[in-house]
């Protein structure tokens, strides 16, 4: 008889995130993957008569399984690192001290531009296997070092070799107005047309760009000036999402949502009306404790505005060298749950569900039939577990990508 699936994973506490139980849990359960995709998902016992002609079946023995998580949110393709900044800031200098006097954002964009493509993989890979080995599958990388047309090009085709070479999901991210490179110091008007009218035209014409962001905020760039590039990613057919409200409320989450963007990230000076315009356009908030964490920042997200008002609320590490250099998603998810009091179901909601839909991959995020087969197996009991424990590299048993086991090297 020919197996009718690929691999069926039995004697499982599957927490499917579909439904209506808490974390769409069957605590008994099975599910089958077949060339690429879920073929079946269910309580064990609903199992087909004919099951185990699956050309591999594994018992689980009551491991928790999961969708594969997806990082919604890096800066993760750099040159160089930091380190020195944490010691400025532990030392009382606040960001906008770093940045006004030459440090931050700009100091990253020479050492990338100095950088080669090579040379930039070989420094992205590291940190790519890190959220593979802690369960990520699919995850975003932004650009936004660069800030000329041939290194945003080299920034955003490393992301799209860590996709190839990993196997995984990449979307990739233009982030052209990140900040003002020291050669645009006086000519704010003139670096912002280069952007909208050269460089995001070309990469994406170069089919390098997935989605377009910016940073709307008092030491980034103004709401007009913001949307002069949402404006034009909407001519090339590119959908948009922002970094607002992490310093100062600028209106920028009202904003984006104006535009039917995917996602409004940091949000911690998040207003009513910001928050009333999201919950009515659909755009996800995403939320990004490792930099509330780095700066030792106190003004909290409006959790519950946004819970009252039913806006997705996803999760992402904002893996970057400034201001977040974190490495492991479900520790953002647990300190989600700390930091900004989450529940656990909410935070690894934000890591799977809400956090495919920041990214516009309506394929993915639940364990059920017919959607693509990532998926993660761990080494707990209950789903909880995941936000519970705080660092260590012990839970993640096996990562399915595509229905395809990835190495434990991973």
């Amino acid at each position: 008889m020919t197996p009718r699936w690929d691999h069926l994973l039995t004697n499982a506490t599957l927490a499917t995130f579909a439904g209506d139980a808490p974390y769409g849990l069957i605590e008994r359960g099975a599910i089958a993957l077949h060339e690429g995709h879920i073929a079946w998902v269910g309580p064990q016992d609903e199992l087909p008569a004919d099951a185990a002609q699956a050309v591999h079946v594994d018992d689980l023995g009551g491991a928790v399984v999961t969708p594969g998580l997806i990082d919604c949110h890096t800066h993760l393709v750099f040159g160089g690192n930091r380190a020195h900044e944490f010691d400025m800031r532990l030392n009382g200098a606040t960001y906008e001290e770093i940045a006004r006097a030459g440090g931050g954002i700009v100091s990253t964009v020479k050492a990338t531009r100095e950088a080669s493509e090579d040379e930039l993989f070989a420094q992205a890979l590291p940190r790519a296997h890190a959220l593979l080995s802690d369960g990520v599958t699919a995850l975003e990388v932004k650009s936004g070092y660069g800030l000329d047309l041939e290194t945003e090009r080299r920034m955003l085709r490393v992301a799209r070799r860590l996709g190839k070479a990993l196997g995984i999901t990449v979307r990739t991210t233009f982030l052209g107005l990140h900040a003002l490179p020291p050669e645009y110091r006086d000519n704010r008007n003139g670096y912002v047309a280069l952007m909208c009218d050269e460089v995001l035209p070309t990469l994406a014409g170069e089919g390098l760009v997935d989605a377009v962001d910016a940073f709307c905020e008092t030491i980034g760039f103004t709401p007009e000036e913001t949307r002069r590039v949402f404006d034009r990613a909407t001519q090339l057919g590119l959908p948009v999402k922002l970094h607002a409200e992490q310093l100062s409320d600028l209106d920028g989450a009202a904003m984006v949502a104006r535009y039917h963007g995917l996602s409004a990230d940091h949000l911690e000076y998040l207003g009513d009306s910001g928050i009333r315009a999201m919950a009515q356009a659909g755009t996800v908030a995403v939320l990004l404790p490792g930099a509330f964490y780095a700066l030792r920042e106190t003004k909290l997200p409006p959790i519950a505005g946004l819970r009252q008002h039913g806006v997705a609320m996803a999760v992402a590490t904002d893996c970057n060298p400034g201001t977040s250099p974190l490495l492991s998603l479900r520790l953002a998810a647990g300190m989600a749950c700390t930091l900004f009091r989450l529940t656990p179901e909410e935070a690894l909601r934000g890591v799977t569900v809400n956090a495919a839909k920041a990214l516009g991959l309506s394929d993915r995020g639940t364990l059920e039939t017919g959607k693509r087969a990532d998926l993660a197996v761990w080494n707990v009991r209950q789903p909880a577990e995941l936000c519970y424990w705080i660092g260590g590299n012990h839970a993640l048993r096996k990562l399915f990508v595509g229905g395809a086991a990835l190495p434990s090297s991973a």
